[in-house]
């Protein structure tokens, strides 16, 4: 069965060149010219991915990305957004609003094809510890759980985006280690693009969010200046019980913001 790719665009030229490409090299492809309908086709086929346009008429890129995001049908769809805003800022917002890939116009259809195949492995991956090298899921007070990409952080659960999962595995294996920024973008993207690692950024910024008592000052998650990111956890009980107080005081906060 071909993969499903959902392409969002409202650029008529655009949108039948890459759902040409696409369907030659084997996807197959539903098309929407603007928000609403590309909401209402990604809820009826669910496909394996959404390639989505930010410019787009009666409901932008940016808008539509957070829709889907919220709705659990389609929470979980990889989605690489193609726009010309190519500033750090845009990307930026592209990611906060929940993009999992960022390409800007114009672009390769090669470079395109290999995002997308990036994407989908991520997705189609080998379950964590079935490699001949043993992946460590628990290490001091974190616990992956990798059936519900969860964390379970000083005995509670914290609901984890699919590439916040992978950043904080990707840095679990390594605790205690520096982890250079090439290294995270192969293993966690599945690719190596130029030198822009705001894509990293702004995923270490979420898992910040979610695991440290205050993301501004992080204990845990520490950028190394130059060289990559290291996650240090507590391994002693004593060191353990001293921050549980603090961990328990920023989850209650969360959940009662969400609610």
């Amino acid at each position: 069965m071909k993969p499903c790719i959902l392409l969002i665009e409202d650029d008529k030229d655009m949108r039948e060149l890459v759902a040409g490409h696409l369907e030659h090299t084997g996807f197959d492809v539903q098309r929407a010219e603007d928000g609403i309908k590309g909401q209402a086709l990604a809820l009826q086929y669910q496909p394996d991915l959404i390639l989505l346009d930010l410019m787009l008429p009666n409901v932008d890129g940016l808008t539509l990305c957070q829709r889907l995001r919220r709705d659990e049908r389609t929470a979980s769809i990889p989605i690489l957004m193609i726009t010309a805003l190519g500033a750090t800022k845009d990307k930026v917002t592209g990611f906060n609003s929940g993009a999992d890939d960022y390409l800007t116009k114009p672009f390769d259809l090669e470079e395109l094809h290999v995002r997308i195949k990036a994407l989908l492995r991520r997705i189609d991956r080998a379950p964590l510890g079935s490699s001949s090298h043993p992946e460590i899921l628990s290490y001091g007070p974190l616990t992956l759980v990798p059936e519900r990409f969860e964390a379970i952080w000083f005995d509670n659960p914290v609901r984890l985006t699919h590439l916040e999962f992978e950043l904080l595995h990707c840095l679990l294996q390594r605790h205690g280690q520096t982890v250079p920024p090439s290294l995270i973008l192969k293993e966690v993207w599945g690719y190596e693009p130029d030198d822009d690692i705001e894509t990293i950024r702004v995923h270490v910024r979420h898992l910040r969010t979610k695991l440290e008592p205050d993301p501004r000052k992080p204990i845990f998650i520490k950028t190394v200046y130059g060289a990559g990111y290291c996650l240090e956890l507590p391994k002693q009980l004593d060191q353990i019980n001293q921050l549980r107080g603090l961990i328990l005081t920023k989850i209650n906060k969360t959940q009662t913001n969400n609610n």
